[in-house]
């Protein structure tokens, strides 16, 4: 047999149907970052949860600029109206639709990052949110998910279940390139046919068939680690409906599948990193319904998680972060919508976050040629703030550059 490539492994994996756990690459020509691993640390006792907000969201309908008269002039057809805002300061509101989210707000529990982007943005789907997974210059290519890196570095402790679970996407995003993620698309269907993986080791002396073998025996136990117990703790917090409700259920699931039938987390067990996606925002057309809907289900969601995790005793180990591959821009279209931007706000939140506005007011007075916001805070400074603040991990190293932590975190 040939020697097992990254994309053959990756096809056997597929054939799950519902989810596959990714292993460190050894085979091919692929770069093997378990080369690079120190061993077990790392503050990993502190859960991520990653939101992205598929398709670029549009930032100034969502942290609005409500007493620049440039925002009215900019969008006299799908601007939000002053009386309509969500004041957060006296220039400053949210959208009518994320009201659900003041209580974490008014709790200092919610950080906003206005301005958020990178130097030299691309406004293509695919290379701007490859340069955000990836953590990359928008010059520079890289294989490697920054997650996958940041891993690499420090191992997750050998007893948790996965470094990261994705629900609703096949996307590994961040934690592509050798990453242990296990993608759930479908988690019932994921429980029943990880099942039919063979537990086994066998010794062969094929080196392909033995990392198939390894990689059965990954999933078996992931999936384990992940099934419904007897005496597991039940969640009494409601849920949002809908798509987006259901992954909210799905990934706090999952958390309390690494917790004590008591509700209480047991100490190296879970997962590292959580990621959530929110699908929908590329809205070029008829922006105002479609963006209400979405930015609804986002307040909802983050309300639910927190609620959530407060009753699995997590709220203050978890932080939660949106991304998306860029904004839109300013001026709105004549779809009554808007067009790919560059810049947009981010929201981190948590039990231990410091709420307020961060990064720079949009100014829109200051557009480029193209119509566009020029970027305050570069997303690899809230990368930074993860790895560093977050999880006491040298960002340099998995960033490639020295980025700034955001100081959104209490001690």
């Amino acid at each position: 047999m040939r020697e097992m490539r990254r994309r053959d492994f990756l096809t056997f994996a597929g054939g799950l149907g519902a989810a596959w756990l990714v292993p460190m690459p050894v085979f091919g020509a692929a770069r093997d970052l378990a080369g690079m691993r120190l061993g077990a640390g790392g503050n990993y006792g502190n859960l991520l949860i990653l939101i992205e907000l598929k398709g670029g969201n549009d930032g100034l309908n969502t942290v609005i600029p409500y007493a620049d008269p440039l925002y009215a002039s900019l969008r006299p057809g799908i601007g939000i109206a002053r009386d309509q805002v969500v004041q957060l300061d006296e220039r400053s509101g949210l959208h009518p639709a994320m009201g659900a989210v003041l209580p974490m707000w008014q709790a200092n529990e919610l950080a906003i990052v206005q301005g958020v982007g990178y130097p030299q943005p691309n406004l293509s789907h695919f290379r701007s949110i490859e340069i955000w997974n990836t953590a990359s210059r928008s010059d520079e290519y890289l294989r490697d998910g920054w997650l996958s890196r940041a891993f690499a570095q420090r191992a997750v402790p050998p007893g948790f279940d996965a470094d990261g679970v994705i629900v609703g996407s096949a996307e590994l995003g961040p934690l592509g390139g050798g990453a242990r993620a296990v993608t759930l698309t479908n988690p019932a269907q994921f429980l029943r046919e990880a099942g039919l993986a063979s537990a086994h080791a066998a010794q062969v002396s094929n080196p392909a068939l033995a990392h198939v073998l390894r990689v059965e025996n990954d999933i078996v136990k992931a999936a384990d680690g992940l099934r419904p117990r007897q005496g597991q703790y039940v969640l009494r917090t409601p849920m949002p409906a809908g798509a987006f409700g259901n992954g909210v259920k799905t990934a706090l699931q999952v958390v309390a599948a690494a917790d004590s039938p008591a509700g209480v987390p047991q100490p190296g067990r879970g997962v590292a990193v959580l990621r959530l996606t929110l699908n929908g925002f590329d809205t070029h057309q008829n922006q105002p319904g479609q963006q209400a809907n979405l930015l609804r289900q986002l307040a909802q969601g983050m309300m639910a998680l927190r609620a959530g995790l407060t009753e699995l005793n997590r709220w203050k180990s978890t932080m939660i972060v949106t991304y998306a591959e860029f904004g839109r821009r300013a001026r709105e279209n004549q779809s009554h919508g808007t067009d790919h931007g560059t810049v947009a706000p981010h929201f981190i939140a948590g039990g231990r976050v410091r709420g307020g506005l961060y990064g720079d007011v949009p100014r829109l007075d200051r557009l480029d040629g193209n119509g566009n916001l020029p970027f305050a805070v570069d997303f690899r400074d809230v990368y930074a703030t993860v790895l560093q603040r977050w999880w006491r991990l040298d960002p340099q190293r998995v960033l490639g550059g020295a980025f700034k932590p955001l100081d959104v975190l209490r001690a």
